[in-house]
């Protein structure tokens, strides 16, 4: 991994907590991203933060090491109880990213974390909030849901945090991240933190509606498309697309590619071509079951899955390393998840490829996506020697598309929880 995508600031010149400390040294970690050194500061002081970063810089960490700090030095009440905090994303898989974040940085503090999202375990989500927890992670309908049935209160929330703000819009989330606001303390008895790839009208307006005079951040807001991705774009046929795509597979050799579609129908219309001709690949998509998912994203992360194929639910929230290759088979119809789709390499310093066909279906979309991104993408017509001719027939696909099953199973950080009190001997 390169290391030039990081700052002068060290985690150790913070005055983060000890615990906090020990588990960045553990996993390796010494040096801030730049938006980490630019929030960090803030946050830590209990000031609110607006932060907009590119995509794989590091906001996560930002926010719970500043959520994380302020619940390990600040003392409380012994007859209160948590949440103490509350993490609010747009998707279940950037919740569950966050979850797992949170577990590794916060491995030491003893902190219990829960995680709450819709499509699959609520008896065990519902487990995890009656037995308590200090750190509420998860998507905005299924916490309502618990919240109204009266499980656990907001009553003392200390921090609030959104993550992916105008993700929230665009999935029409705005009202119930109302409802919720509105239940917590008021903005100045918490401290605040809204962190998107995109600081738009909208956003900021949110920011300033629900949030304690917050300080905006924004790292690299130049530069829209991470600078270390390789971009190239092809004029292509429709109905050249499929032997585009395999061959710009057997030319590149990738080793780990996500390959975005804009249907589910097209997502298993080109899995099933690409299992056909012997490529090993899967499809993640909206109506995937939760733990189907799951399970496709870690045979993905281990490397044991070398190609998913994915509509926009995996846009946003997935931190999965060394991602080698993001190939747009359909050019998305909002130039912001052009970038956001893109952002799925070139993470954490490395390098990457994306790889876009402009086929007669959705090229009007590119004038919009250059114009976003304020550069032109280098283009070429499809080179003939690039489309593969000699196309097997696709394999056909399971219509069940992974069988339902069980929930995520807790894996707390074991030790004390914040609750009943124990806050007051923290130091």
């Amino acid at each position: 991994m390169e290391h030039n995508h990081l700052s002068d600031t060290t985690f150790e010149s913070l005055g983060l907590h000890e615990s906090l400390l020990t588990g960045l040294q553990e996993l390796g970690f010494e040096r801030c991203t730049p938006i980490q050194a630019a929030a960090l500061p803030i946050a830590l002081k209990g000031r609110d933060v607006a932060g907009q970063a590119q995509t794989g810089t590091g906001k996560s960490a930002a926010f719970l090491l500043a959520c994380m700090h302020h619940l390990m030095t600040t003392p409380v009440a012994a007859e209160k109880t948590g949440p103490w905090a509350i993490i609010l994303a747009p998707t279940r898989e950037l919740a569950l990213q966050i979850h797992k974040d949170a577990e590794r940085l916060g491995w030491f503090t003893g902190m219990d974390c829960a995680c709450i999202y819709g499509g699959t375990g609520y008896e065990s989500q519902r487990k995890a909030l009656e037995r308590g927890t200090d750190l509420l992670i998860g998507t905005p309908g299924r916490i309502i849901d618990f919240y109204k049935q009266g499980v656990f209160s907001l009553d003392n929330i200390e921090v609030c945090i959104l993550d992916e703000a105008d993700r929230m819009f665009d999935m029409g989330f705005i009202s119930d991240i109302r409802y919720l606001l509105r239940r917590m303390p008021a903005p100045d008895q918490r401290i605040n933190m809204l962190f998107s790839a995109t600081l738009s009208e909208r956003v900021r307006e949110l920011a300033y509606e629900h949030m304690n005079e917050p300080e905006s951040v924004e790292i690299e807001s130049e530069t829209i498309t991470a600078d270390r991705v390789r971009q190239q774009l092809y004029h292509v046929e429709n109905s050249d697309k499929i032997g585009l795509l395999l061959g710009v597979l057997r030319q590149q050799e990738p080793t780990r590619t996500l390959i975005f579609v804009n249907t589910k129908r097209d997502a298993d219309r080109v899995t099933g071509y690409l299992r056909g001709n012997d490529i090993k690949a899967a499809v993640i998509s909206g109506d995937i079951p939760q733990n189907k998912r799951e399970q496709l994203l870690g045979q993905f992360q281990s490397g044991d899955l070398p190609i998913l194929v994915a509509t926009d639910v995996a846009a946003r929230g997935l931190h999965i390393p060394e991602v080698s290759h993001v190939i747009n088979y359909d050019l998305p119809q909002d130039a912001e998840d052009y970038v956001h789709r893109i952002g799925r390499t070139a993470r954490a310093g490395a390098a990457g490829d994306a790889i876009s066909f402009a086929c007669e279906s959705y090229v009007y979309s590119l004038p919009d996506i250059e114009k976003y991104i304020d550069q032109k993408i280098p283009s070429a017509m499809a080179p003939p020697e690039l489309i593969a001719t000699d196309i097997k027939p696709a394999a056909r696909m399971d219509s069940r598309r992974g069988a339902p099953g069980g929930g995520r199973g807790r894996n707390g950080s074991g030790g004390n929880r914040r609750g009943g009190g124990s806050r007051a001997h923290q130091s």
